[in-house]
């Protein structure tokens, strides 16, 4: 089971929630405890555009 591909649906609502709050990917990255790819990939399948790096 890899941590980068299955993402619980309390992931994907924390991931949501974060990127409308504005949160940085690299942010969201820590809080999820996932590599920046992946958070960058599962908001791209979500079709979420991330709030760029400051």
């Amino acid at each position: 089971m890899s941590v980068d591909t299955n993402w619980s649906l309390d992931a994907v609502q924390s991931l949501r929630s974060m990127a409308r709050e504005g949160v940085p990917v690299s942010v969201i990255s820590l809080r999820l405890k996932r590599p920046v790819d992946a958070v960058c990939a599962k908001l791209a399948e979500l079709g979420i555009t991330p709030k760029l790096e400051a």
